[in-house]
């Protein structure tokens, strides 16, 4: 297996807010409007997102839909709340053999590789395009509030939350 420092260096990743390291890959340069007409945005931008077995992708939203393309390493797993307020996960993955998963816009989700001695190497295409003004990181005890139903809501709330 590749030394996880090489492909930081090779690919030329830096850290992320919400854990991990990205570097954006394409940013488009067309505009698109929202259906109502009212918003210009870039159609769309892609990143490589790294994520070591230790680290995790904290439990985050956007205002546009994100879609994961699994690449190297391993698996994955993608925990968000669903329309109900229940929490789902999405594995991808060779193991899964699901490589790419999306999830929806305003979704709060979050991610960590399934073997803490490994890594798992992505790329993230959202569309309409990703800006940091439409992202958000959570705040623990809003999450426990809002979806904090079972037990293994908050196990996962306190543990892919960062203080």
């Amino acid at each position: 297996m590749q030394d996880i420092h090489t492909i930081i260096d090779a690919l030329h990743l830096d850290p992320h807010p919400e854990g991990g390291f990205y570097r954006e890959m394409y940013r488009s340069k067309i505009a698109v409007k929202d259906l109502k007409g009212s918003a210009n945005k870039i159609a769309y931008t892609s990143i490589y997102y790294l994520l070591s077995g230790k680290d995790f992708s904290a439990w985050h939203r956007i205002k546009s839909d994100e879609t994961w393309y699994f690449h190297l390493g391993c698996d994955v797993l993608i925990y968000f709340f669903d329309e109900n307020k229940s929490l789902k996960t999405i594995q991808v993955g060779m193991t899964s053999k699901n490589l790419q998963a999306t999830i929806s816009a305003h979704t709060w989700f979050a991610a960590r590789p399934l073997n803490e001695n490994a890594f798992c190497l992505v790329s993230c295409a959202v569309a309409p395009g990703f800006e940091f003004d439409d992202f958000e990181i959570a705040k623990r005890e809003y999450l426990l509030k809002e979806f904090g139903t079972s037990a293994q809501s908050i196990q996962m709330i306190e543990v892919l939350t960062r203080t």
